[in-house]
């Protein structure tokens, strides 16, 4: 890749950060801040066909999510869509990262649905309001607040969103109708009127869901191309990668076709998605009162009834888009400014609450396709943008003929690898305590979301505390005696011994790691940005945990931002 793509969103030293600071109008702070002026000067037609080729394929995954998405949070179809394209726009200018790609996410949609009670007032209010603080943290430079959230409780409320989001779809995929929305009365209803299934909707569904998984594992075992492979190899070969990277457009239009000839033919099996609203969005201020049959619903009182949504979904929001960027940045080997990160997000969402978007985030999904796509720089997102505006101008009289059940099927399929069962096995390997607030989030989080978040949250904290009130000086135990289950080694620091006294480097760590959740990814914190992490040289070969190897790559992020 060359050098000037490989320097996006590097961080400065200090120096010229604090020498920037004090200028704000000067060429290094203005490039900070509009970080497109970094590598536009150097823009080539490579480059150009390379983010031609990602945005297009970010844009075939992007328009079926972005309908399925709408359903999560309880909208009309079209919001998923109004919320899809504005991110593309902001952060061709704003973004640190090439490969990020802003727009609706399930756990986002999920949370919306939880805290707009399904009407689009609420949902673009939610944005806009969402987008402020995001912005005001930016300016300020409180994303440090983040690190409060420990990965254990991000594990248990991914977990549990995952569990809320892929049954909350099964209505779906098997036909049913009028099913509540609150998590317990939905399993409750589901398995009441199971009898009830339309044999037509389920059929589709598990269809499309084979579908979905055959051309994924097609994807994740396709054998590299070579230059010196014949021609129609390299072309068969770019084939079947480009249908598998467009699955969900390939397998929601199959679907589409599919609704449409029973409909020619006058007998209809399945729910279909039915009118979407036609055209782009109206630009107009967001809802700052609602009007109903039964009176005015002024700004305060809408912000009421949001109550800890406006905390839970900025914080989240900015949770899963940095650990985004971070993760793609260190396996790319560049570095991002979260800073500048926060200021893309916050700017995206006031902006899209201008267009009727409901609150945003970083997708894993559609950036891991923009990474494997060969991305080169944030232009590829303006590819996307402009496929999403064309498919709300000229597409929405066929999204009617596509089904629900389809739909449904894309979102499990999408929101499956969020739930990660390896996070168990490995704190009852490392740190068996860590669990608590894993279950504590993870359970309370079906009750409500803020109540899972904020106890798993005190119970790290505690957890924390105790252990800083007991702290246990432990040496690095000899080839003999690993240490037990459950307790963290001693780490020397960098340049240091295990047994004496050691050099503190400028790369240097605590004697002791803290106590649970302080680290929410220990690999990118130990080196946040650096790429690969790897044991300091001292640390001999007893003091490395039983039973755990070194990554041979860069960390991957946390299950919740996936």
């Amino acid at each position: 890749m060359p050098s000037s793509v490989t320097a996006l969103g590097q961080g400065r030293s200090s120096g010229p950060r604090m020498a920037s600071s004090a200028c704000c109008c000067c060429p290094a702070a203005v490039q900070r801040r509009l970080p497109i002026l970094a590598w536009l000067p150097s823009y080539s037609l490579q480059w150009l066909k390379m983010d031609f080729i990602a945005g297009l394929s970010v844009g075939l995954t992007a328009i079926p999510q972005a309908l399925a998405y709408a359903e999560v949070a309880g909208l009309p179809p079209q919001y998923g869509l109004y919320s899809a394209f504005m991110g593309c726009f902001v952060y061709f200018f704003l973004g640190t990262s090439r490969d990020v790609t802003l727009g609706p996410t399930a756990i986002m949609s999920l949370l919306v649905s939880f805290y707009t009670f399904h009407e689009p007032a609420y949902a673009v209010l939610l944005a806009f309001l969402s987008g402020c603080i995001q912005l005001a943290m930016g300016v300020l430079h409180l994303g440090f607040l983040l690190d409060f959230i420990s990965c254990p409780v991000i594990n248990g409320f991914t977990s549990a969103a995952t569990v809320t989001i892929g049954f909350g779809q099964i209505k779906n995929l098997l036909g049913l109708q009028s099913i509540p929305r609150q998590f317990f009365l939905q399993v409750y209803h589901t398995f009441l009127r199971i009898a009830e299934t339309r044999v037509g909707d389920a059929i589709l569904g598990l269809v499309c869901m084979l579908l979905l998984l055959v051309l994924k594992l097609m994807r994740d075992h396709m054998p590299p191309v070579h230059p010196e492979m014949p021609l129609r190899v390299r072309f068969s070969h770019g084939l079947v990668w480009s249908a598998t990277t467009a699955r969900n457009a390939l397998v929601v239009s199959f679907a589409a076709l599919v609704a449409y000839s029973f409909e020619v033919t006058g007998y209809q099996p399945f729910i279909l998605t039915g009118e979407t609203a036609e055209g782009l969005p109206p630009v107009r201020t967001p809802p700052f009162s609602v009007t109903t049959a039964n009176g005015t619903i002024s700004f305060t009182e809408m912000v009421q009834d949001m109550g800890a949504g406006l905390a839970v979904v900025p914080l989240v929001g900015l949770l899963e888009s940095i650990a985004v960027a971070k993760a793609f940045a260190s396996q790319n080997n560049y570095r991002i400014d979260a800073n500048q990160e926060l200021l893309a997000i916050g700017l995206t969402n006031v902006l899209g609450s201008f267009v009727s978007s409901y609150p945003v985030t970083g997708s894993f999904g559609r950036t891991a396709v923009n990474a494997q796509s060969g991305v080169c720089t944030p232009a590829g997102g303006l590819v996307t943008g402009v496929l999403v505006l064309l498919s709300l101008d000229y597409l929405t009289s066929l999204f009617y003929y596509i089904p629900k059940s389809a739909l449904a099927a894309v979102i499990i399929m999408a929101v499956a690898p969020l739930f990660d069962t390896k996070i168990f096995r490995t704190l009852w390997r490392v740190k068996r305590l860590d669990l608590l607030p894993l279950c504590v989030t993870f359970l309370l989080c079906f009750w409500e979301v803020q109540y899972g978040i904020l106890a798993g949250a005190l119970v790290s904290l505690l957890m924390l505390l105790h252990s800083a009130a007991r702290p246990r000086d432990q040496g690095v135990r000899g080839a003999g005696s690993g240490p037990a289950a459950g307790q963290r080694p001693v780490l020397p620091r960098h340049g240091g011994s295990a047994g004496g006294d050691p050099k503190p480097g400028p790369g240097s760590l605590p004697a002791t790691l803290p106590g649970p959740g302080v680290y929410p990814c220990l690999q990118h914190r130990l080196h946040r940005g650096a790429g690969a992490w790897r044991a300091p040289p001292g640390l001999p070969e007893a003091g490395r945990r039983p039973g755990l190897r070194e990554p041979a790559g860069p960390c991957s992020p946390c299950p919740a931002v996936r």
